[in-house]
């Protein structure tokens, strides 16, 4: 949706589904870059503006977009409508800039689709129960369009973005990195939450939920190609159950570059210690990932956790002022030059010696783990982040994620 040229190829792809007999919803996103024009319009008035009138502000940038290519389609001689959110209506919370939907009423886009026409929906905004128009953050627009799916009960949900596909890991990083045919949700959720970029997390928790399956495929390609091919190209994200998917033992390797690491020294050994040193952390707002506490010697013991580089100052700045001397404990270091690299894949649950492999791997590459995390269907490890290149291409070469067989070495 980044120009007119663009919204009428949007227009063309729609309308040769449309001809091919399918019942057509659309959710587009802004136009590029202009909800960050709306916003900073607003941050020009205010250093703090109030979360409602932000909402009004930004969800003019979808309505935009619904119209135009609502008027884009009825050019190419297809009959559409659009809606904003709070026409629908998309019912969400009132949490403001960062709202969840609660539930979608299908009925008016249901009499508007046995009309034959197509209907475009505002995406990443609602409309909470008081009435005022709300926003669900960034990338919203992807978790509207899977929740519109699910509420109206879709066959499947394309979400056209600018890469083809979910990769088994980022190509710029992989030259040889394969494009994944279809994943699990599990493994997508892991996928999102450890730093893939293709899917915003809520909305692959939407599509898990409500199991919807959920296929990424480009926007990139020529809105002519034939119907078929283009069903089937890009990546699937479905039910584990569906398919027998038990073959792929790692599906991918993602990675991670903005955490830091906080360890508070000399922490005395006793119930419910973490519970003082994360409690003010988790207050002040601020989101721990990995934690590991380190053996007790002599009565003390050294924990460690991870956050977001961009929190690491001020969690530094609250266990300084809330925890350090109230629970007598030592110097509080940090690091914020480490990286999160994980191995993703459902075959976990049925094979053994992965994360031997890993680790072996690693240290072959003489790259030291600071701290190590695990799952059902992942393995996580904190590295130097100057060693994450190394660790991700020497990993996905060890799993052989860039063949066709899914062998495990060693």
């Amino acid at each position: 949706m980044g120009s007119i040229e663009r919204i009428m190829n949007v227009a063309r792809r729609v309308a040769k589904w449309h001809a091919a007999g399918h019942r057509m919803v659309v959710v587009p996103s802004a136009m590029s870059g202009e909800t960050n024009r709306l916003l900073g319009l607003a941050a020009e008035i205010s250093d703090r503006p109030d979360g409602r009138e932000l909402d009004m502000i930004a969800a003019t940038g979808e309505q935009v977009s619904v119209g135009l290519l609502a008027l884009a389609l009825k050019q190419v001689g297809v009959d559409a409508i659009s809606f904003a959110g709070w026409q629908v209506p998309v019912r969400t919370d009132a949490a403001h800039t960062k709202a969840r939907i609660s539930a979608i009423d299908g009925e008016r886009v249901h009499r508007e689709l046995d009309a034959g026409r197509v209907v475009v929906i505002t995406g990443f905004q609602g409309i909470s129960d008081s009435g005022d128009i709300t926003t669900l953050g960034r990338g919203g627009s992807d978790t509207s369009a899977v929740a519109v799916a699910a509420g109206l009960g879709a066959e499947e949900c394309l979400i056209f973005t600018d890469v083809d596909g979910v990769y088994t890991t980022d190509p710029r990083v992989v030259p040889e990195a394969r494009r994944l045919p279809r994943i699990t949700f599990e493994e997508m959720l892991e996928m999102a939450s450890l730093g893939s970029k293709v899917l915003q997390i809520r909305s692959v928790e939407f599509a898990g939920k409500y199991k919807v399956k959920t296929r990424v495929l480009s926007s990139l390609t020529s809105p002519d190609i034939p119907i078929d091919e283009e069903a089937a190209s890009g990546t699937l994200i479905t039910f584990e159950e569906e398919e027998s998917m038990e073959q792929a033992v790692i599906s991918g390797i993602a990675f991670n570059r903005d955490e830091a690491k906080i360890t508070v020294m000399n922490v005395p050994d006793r119930p419910g210690i973490a519970y003082q040193i994360l409690g003010p952390v988790a207050a002040a707002n601020i989101d721990v990932d990995m934690i590991i506490q380190n053996q007790s010697v002599n009565g003390t013991t050294d924990f460690s956790f991870t956050v977001h580089r961009n929190e690491y100052q001020r969690a530094i700045e609250v266990l300084e002022r809330e925890v350090r001397g109230m629970i007598g404990a030592g110097e509080i270091v940090g690091d914020p030059r480490i990286c999160k690299v994980s191995a993703v894949g459902i075959g976990m649950r049925s094979h053994v010696g992965i994360a031997s492999l890993m680790f072996r791997t690693l240290s072959d590459e003489g790259i030291n783990i600071q701290m190590i995390s695990t799952s059902e269907i992942k393995i996580s490890v904190v590295i130097e982040d100057k060693y994450m290149e190394l660790a991700v291409r020497a990993l996905h070469k060890a799993f052989e994620l860039e063949e066709s067989g899914d062998k495990i070495a060693g």
